[in-house]
């Protein structure tokens, strides 16, 4: 709790902040250790209608506020679609929060992401690759415009927050979801976090600390980086002579950097397969090469690297399934075996019904896939529709398919023809990833 008051005092507040109130056992706990440090609170509650208790933790999470003289803005998500369903839902919460800062003038934002929220950041981002930034996992302040994000309750680990607000007799709410092995993040929290506190059970202040120490090696390199930046990129254009001339070492974080700005709240779309492409590309001996980021073309004019966002045309991607894809809605990713999952988010096939090597890419006009169980073909687009997937989401939805370019898969909609049962014979696994 010292840390959290210590972190409180240094950002010298005043006047209203808002804070992320889910009625879960993290934020309830942020809720009252703001309003007793003396803060001047608006509680932030969105009901995304998506389980039974979700009008009751609404209307709890209203009554605490009133009984504790806490403002209390919620709001309802209806419609939300079958699909990447938590990617949409982060979105509206936050366009929410921003409404909130906006008409409080607030200057920060509170949310209670914890410490082994942290633990398990770091690992996702090390496991999937990242950028330096990435491995330190999320910050403890993050610099919005206009205001600021703060997360004070990494100081804590989940078993902390339950004990105190059991002394407090605070009531919260437990979303059985967290537990659902659908999500890698829900993996990691009930497998392996438990075998590293076994280890240590301050273990999250490990992480903490190094997260501090890769933090502020990042802003301490990203000092000179920027210092090259400036002499080599010039409106969106780099110099790929004097790009040459600088550090090995650099040569990525540089990269990371240029592109940092065309992604500003989802800079987890790139990994350092995208940055080691970017190389290659530079590296080529072609004077003209194009390559296609998440949003993002890429062009190299012989000796300059053009980076260039469209944010009203559509940028079509296809990408070689090796291992995995990491696009703006989930991951792709070829596993050895999983004998439960018989969901839309695994197909299993056999290597002699389709065209090797598979791969990963956004529709096209005219696309069809004949789904598994029905008579003849269904366009893509009916089935984006029919599954409620946003108008914004559609062009950039993952499709898997083979070298004939035969749609084999809709990643968490449908399945074609060519899946085969479980009980069957079968030689390649393919499964969609959620990521929060």
């Amino acid at each position: 709790m010292d840390n959290i008051k210590e972190l409180l005092q240094s950002l010298n507040i005043d006047g209203k902040v808002i804070v992320a109130c889910s009625g879960g056992p993290d934020s309830m706990f942020l809720l009252h250790v703001l309003k007793e440090y003396g803060l001047d609170v608006v509680c932030a509650h969105v009901n995304h209608n998506l389980r039974e208790e979700s009008k009751e933790e609404y209307e709890y999470v209203e009554r605490y506020c009133n009984d504790n003289s806490i403002i209390f803005e919620g709001t309802e998500l209806h419609d939300l679609p079958s699909v990447n369903t938590e990617l949409v839902a982060r979105e509206k919460r936050y366009e929410f929060f921003k409404t909130l800062i906006d008409k409080y003038n607030a200057k920060y934002l509170f949310t209670a992401h914890h410490g082994d929220d942290l633990i398990e950041t770091v690992l996702l981002r090390i496991v999937r690759g990242s950028t330096l930034n990435g491995y330190a996992g999320f910050n403890i302040i993050t610099e919005k415009k206009g205001y600021k994000i703060v997360r004070p309750l990494v100081y804590m680990t989940k078993a902390n927050i339950i004990k105190q607000l059991d002394i407090l007799g605070i009531k919260y709410y437990m979303d059985a979801t967290n537990l659902d092995d659908i999500h890698l993040r829900n993996r990691y929290r009930k497998y392996v976090l438990p075998i590293l506190k076994e280890e240590d059970k301050n273990v999250h202040l490990k992480f903490l600390k190094y997260h501090k120490v890769a933090q502020s090696y990042f802003d301490y390199i990203n000092e000179k980086v920027y210092e090259i930046i400036e002499d080599i990129v010039t409106d969106n254009t780099l110099d790929i002579d004097k790009f040459n001339k600088i550090d090995e070492f650099l040569k990525d974080k540089v990269l990371e950097e240029v592109i940092r700005p065309y992604y500003p709240d989802d800079l987890y779309l790139i990994n350092d397969n995208h940055i080691n492409e970017l190389l290659k590309m530079i590296e080529s001996d072609k004077p003209n090469v194009e390559l296609i980021l998440p949003n993002m073309r890429v062009v190299k004019e012989y000796n300059k690297l053009i980076f260039n966002v469209e944010k009203n045309k559509v940028i079509n991607y296809k990408e070689e399934l090796q291992d995995c894809v990491e696009t703006p809605c989930g991951i792709i990713k070829l596993i050895d075996e999983d004998k439960k999952d018989k969901s839309n988010y695994i197909i299993r096939l056999n290597s002699k019904d389709i065209k090797l090597p598979l791969y990963v890419r956004n529709r096209r006009d005219g696309d069809k896939i004949h789904v598994k169980n029905m008579d003849g073909t269904k366009k893509i687009n009916d089935i984006f529709i029919d599954n409620k997937v946003p108008k914004d989401l559609r062009d950039v939805y993952p499709i898997i398919v083979d070298s004939d370019d035969k749609i084999i898969f809709i990643p968490g909609i449908k399945k074609s023809n060519l899946d085969i049962p479980i009980d069957k014979e079968y030689d390649i696994i393919i499964k969609y990833i959620l990521e929060e």
